[in-house]
């Protein structure tokens, strides 16, 4: 069944993203090195990434006005990552360079197959302090604060409670997956997680939609207005307050799934701050990153909005 149209805000909605800057290491292998083993690789190259930069740049290329909030080194990878936001016209006031700490790094294993292994150095990340007077008025008109783990989690908790006091919607992807503190779970608006970090936070198994649904339906009993659960090629689970339904996507080749799921939320959050329905913003999640696992590189493959518009059509959700 597809979804109903709804109505979309003809102002672009203004996202916060509170969240990780990464220099990604790419190194494109033909499969991951066993234990012992020495592989020659295809390729080496430094590319803008990191979950937080990643989210604000898709949220940023889905037509959103995007603030950054989070910090880099002072160093040559820290001002490649500012400039790198920047030309996607996304504010960068609130991102702080820290003296004495490098810019964070990520290492990442890109197989043949599009699959990929990542290994995270925080860097400046681990230095994130939320100055709650002064996101009290980043937060102003925002549709939504956009968070997820990759930096402290306690300012994080920090940053959701300011949010909540603000009466700024909460988006939140808990990953790398860690446990959320019960007072915040009723403070969070929309979580999106995948089904390692679904099962992780509510104990039930996420590999199949009807297991993706019921796990769904667990988080949302403990506070949160609307679950997403991502299954990779599968598409994904939305679950709200009107039940479960499931989404697929459509079938294309997969040269690199990094950003993947950054794309997909990034998507989805531009989608919910124009007012589109729920499922109409999944949906519009799902062909944005469809596109994005078929090109390699992190924000290198994170698509314009015409070009995801432009795409086929997944095909229509159905009811769990």
């Amino acid at each position: 069944m597809s979804p109903k149209p709804s109505f979309r805000s003809p102002e672009p909605p203004q996202i916060v993203v509170l969240g990780s800057l990464n220099m990604d290491l790419v190194l494109r292998v033909p499969h991951a090195p066993a234990a012992g083993e020495t592989l020659i690789g295809h390729s080496i190259a430094n590319i803008p990434g990191g979950k937080g930069a990643n989210q604000a740049v898709s949220c940023a290329r889905e037509g959103a006005q995007v603030r950054m909030i989070g910090c880099v080194g002072d160093d040559a990878h820290g001002r490649a990552l500012r400039e790198s936001l920047e030309r996607d016209g996304i504010d960068t006031a609130a991102l702080r360079t820290v003296e004495g700490e490098p810019t964070g790094t990520a290492l990442i294993l890109v197989e043949d197959s599009g699959q990929n292994r990542i290994v995270i150095i925080p860097g400046a990340n681990a230095r994130v302090e939320i100055d709650e007077a002064a996101m009290l008025g980043q937060l102003q008109g925002a549709a939504f604060l956009v968070t997820q783990f990759e930096t402290p989690m306690d300012q994080i908790a920090r940053a959701i409670s300011v949010a909540h006091e603000a009466g700024c919607k909460v988006l939140l992807n808990p990953s790398p997956v860690q446990a959320i503190a019960e007072p915040l779970w009723s403070r969070i608006d929309t979580l999106v997680v995948n089904e390692i970090e679904a099962e992780t936070l509510c104990g039930q198994s996420a590999d199949s939609p009807q297991d993706a649904a019921r796990a769904g339906r667990a988080l949302r009993a403990k506070g949160i207005a609307r679950v997403v659960v991502t299954l990779g090629s599968r598409g994904a689970v939305a679950v709200d307050a009107d039940g479960a339904r499931h989404h697929p996507a459509p079938k294309v080749q997969a040269v690199d799934t990094t950003a993947a799921g950054d794309t997909f939320l990034g998507a989805l959050a531009v989608a919910l701050g124009e007012r589109q329905s729920f499922d109409e913003a999944v949906r519009l999640g799902i062909r944005a990153a469809a596109l994005c696992i078929q090109q390699p590189g992190a924000q290198p493959s994170i698509p314009q909005r015409d070009a995801v518009l432009q795409s086929p059509l997944p095909p229509d959700w159905i009811t769990l």
